[in-house]
């Protein structure tokens, strides 16, 4: 019997109503650094579309790791506002997984009030700093942050926890030979690059058992000279399998700070994109330097399926299909070559009742055109400037 996409499906500890999720992506909805109604609005419009498992963005486990200071540290002062987030969407009948992450060289050290860190120093685009070298204070100090975060996320109900290790964040800077030249027992060779992701996926298991399921995200390809190959990208993920504490891996692409558009694919807003920016980035987005940072790629259906089957020829562990997933079609014929889970977000974004309609029948693709001005509005509450709440119809 063919599995289908609609089915129900066990992650771990977790049973969830079918194997879709919407992936991560980050809401702009948290101006305070606390949980609003309308980052739980965001969640509860996908959850009573049918969506299987929503994804709360960049939850980030220090303050440091934040992308800029809008943005939610976990711990006891953010729990009872994610607890009334993960009450609404049970209530749905979805599941709730939290993206757990330290932004890394990708944090606004000026927006944050303190300094980013990364694998090696770098200057930085974002805050116009210098980017510290990690200490080895600093990974104990993230990895016991990591753990204290997934304690509180426990507490507070979520189904999921996914460890960010791709878009050149924290874990992601130590994995890509090009952002970290340490000569010590944390550069070097993939298995040292790949110590920090290691220890974290370990530390986190052991502080939440079978509480919860367990993730990480990975990339396919950084999509940058010196960044993450498609081929040390299945090495880290072998790695990750064989040490066993992990449920699923979800495959993503390209890098928050060297190549976003590597993820996207589809247009390259540049000027809304420079507009929603302070004055200095603004003007440097304008310049032809900046105007390259944002490659245009051209968008196909399931862009990441290529590489993703290389991943799924050389792992037995569940995965993630993600990267521009529109139609029902795509979302079968993954479950056919082998992945357990299908990650929608733009088309999630534009149609929060999409997974709705199209196990009804009533649809057999996403309407979404990949215009991606939908970026820009990060700033401002993420956002499809094509659709609105009232277009969402109720779940069964």
């Amino acid at each position: 019997m063919s599995t289908s996409v609609f089915d129900p499906v066990t992650l771990g500890p977790v049973r969830l109503r079918n194997r879709t999720v919407k992936a991560a992506t980050f809401e702009g909805r948290a101006p305070e650094g606390q949980v609003t109604d309308a980052l739980i609005d965001y969640h509860l419009a996908p959850a009573r579309g049918g969506i299987g498992l929503t994804t709360v963005a960049y939850l980030a486990v220090a303050p440091e790791g934040r992308t800029h200071n809008e943005q939610i540290v976990v711990g006891p002062k953010t729990l009872a506002g994610l607890r009334r987030l993960t009450d609404a969407v049970h209530h749905e009948g979805a599941g709730v997984a939290a993206q757990v992450g330290h932004a890394g060289p990708v944090a606004n050290g000026r927006s944050n009030g303190v300094h980013a860190i990364s694998a090696s120093r770098m200057p930085s685009p974002l805050s116009m700093q210098m980017i510290k070298s990690a200490t080895e204070q600093d990974l104990t100090r993230v990895t016991r942050a990591y753990v204290d975060a997934a304690r509180v996320l426990v507490e507070a109900g979520f189904d999921v926890l996914e460890l960010h290790m791709a878009h050149s964040y924290l874990i992601s800077s130590f994995l890509a030979p090009g952002l970290n030249r340490r000569k010590d027992r944390w550069g070097g060779p993939l298995e040292s690059r790949a110590r920090l992701a290691r220890q974290v996926a370990r530390a986190v298991r052991e502080e939440v058992g079978d509480a919860v399921a367990l993730t990480a995200k990975v990339s396919v390809s950084d999509g940058f000279k010196g960044g993450v190959t498609t081929e040390e990208g299945i090495a880290v993920a072998r790695l990750l399998e064989a040490d066993g504490h992990l449920d699923a891996l979800q495959l993503s692409g390209g890098s928050s700070l060297m190549n976003p558009m590597y993820l996207f694919r589809g247009e390259t807003p540049v000027s809304e994109f420079a507009d929603a920016m302070p004055t200095i980035v603004k003007w440097g987005m304008k310049t032809p330097v900046g105007k390259s940072f944002l490659k245009r790629y051209e968008f196909e259906e399931a862009y990441f399926k290529e590489k993703a089957l290389q991943f799924r020829k050389e792992l037995s562990m569940p995965l993630m299909l993600l990267g521009g997933i529109n139609r029902v079609e795509t979302m079968q014929q993954a479950m056919a070559d082998g992945f357990d889970f299908v990650a929608m977000g733009r088309a999630v974004l534009r149609e929060p009742d999409l997974v709705n309609r199209l196990q009804a029948g009533t649809a057999t693709q996403g309407i979404c055109t990949h215009c991606n001005r939908c970026m820009p509005t990060i700033y401002t509450g993420t956002r499809c400037v094509d659709w609105t709440p009232a277009e969402v119809i109720p779940g069964p």
